[in-house]
């Protein structure tokens, strides 16, 4: 069976009332196992003042995780850059770096990640923000590359790793693969929250990318909602039971009741997940599929995640290692 690459994006989400303590616990565990699934990838999401969603900070949380794992990369999906100062983002990346050696993502974003009043509170005006990203992304690439200068005078991002993180862009339009093209980041295209055409915009990129330092050839993740079970039924009652509680949601449709909608779940058992993640793979010509799994109960996603590990052929690899 051929191996397909797969990653994780967590949003780290409050399920059944959950606690946050109890959110971020199964985080960590979702992380521990996808690296044992056989998962390339685990990144963390970044959300403000939602009572869903239980991380703030991903660069705390994935010390937390780099801890408690040994190979996976981990990494932030994405860090909202309009908010912050790229050399502070800069810093705590070069520090996850050098804990971490080789398994460090930065996946940068333009998203608000809040409410317009937790926005301002975080930072003050958003879109004067926006308008700055531009700048600050060549600053941040120029600050994980060790070519930044300010006012003529070099400045590094302290610590040096041996190995920097990866610098992604992910976004779900034209903008952000023109910027990760002219900046020479790997790119990560949201589908699961984006209506646009996926592959012109991916394509895109491919076509405009500039080597950088850090990067000589374009490299695409795609990002789909995914729910997988023992059964396509099973599969299609966790996904109606997710659209009973967000009914306004786009992902309450679902692929298995004949909907054409990009955004919709991609539902089933084992064998139609893998039809699914290669059809993908074919249409974007995709190096990763990054997996995210929508509001269906703590035990449910990780079985989940469990089988479509499976069905990307990750645990029959896995086997094999072992046989070796």
């Amino acid at each position: 069976m051929t191996k397909l690459a797969l990653g994780i994006l967590d949003m780290s989400p409050r399920f059944d009332r959950a606690s946050d303590e109890e959110a971020l616990i199964q985080s960590a565990k979702l992380a521990s196992s996808a690296e044992k699934w056989g998962y390339g990838r685990y990144w963390l999401s970044e959300h403000h003042g939602m009572d869903s969603l239980a991380c703030t900070a991903p660069e705390v949380m994935l010390a937390h995780i780099g801890a408690r794992t040994s190979k996976i990369r981990i990494g932030a999906g994405a860090v909202l850059l309009p908010h912050y100062s790229p050399l502070k983002v800069a810093e705590c990346f070069n520090l996850l770096a050098t804990l971490y050696p080789g398994r460090i993502d930065l996946g940068i974003g333009r998203a608000p990640g809040g409410d317009a009043h937790t926005t301002m509170a975080l930072s003050g005006n958003f879109l004067a923000h926006v308008g700055e990203m531009p700048d600050k992304v060549h600053q941040l690439c120029e600050l994980i590359d060790g070519s930044y200068r300010y006012d003529g005078e070099s400045v590094r991002a302290r610590p040096q790793p041996k190995q920097p993180p990866e610098l992604w862009m992910l976004g779900t339009n034209v903008k952000s693969a023109d910027m990760a093209a002219s900046c020479g980041s790997y790119y990560a295209f949201g589908q699961f929250m984006s209506s646009s055409d996926g592959p012109e915009i991916v394509q895109t990129y491919r076509d405009s990318f500039k080597p950088s330092a850090q990067r000589e050839k374009p490299y695409v993740i795609v990002a789909v909602n995914a729910i997988c079970a023992s059964t396509d039924s099973q599969a299609l009652t966790l996904a109606e039971q997710f659209r009973d509680q967000f009914p306004e949601s786009p992902l309450g449709r679902s692929e298995l009741k004949g909907t054409d909608d990009r955004m919709a779940l991609i539902v089933g058992d084992v064998t139609r997940m893998r039809q699914r993640l290669l059809e993908i793979q074919e249409t974007y010509e995709a190096d990763e599929i990054m997996i995210v799994c929508p509001g269906i109960g703590y035990e449910e996603r990780l079985e989940s995640f469990r089988l479509i590990a499976e069905a990307a052929g990750l645990n029959e690899s896995k086997q094999e290692e072992r046989t070796e």
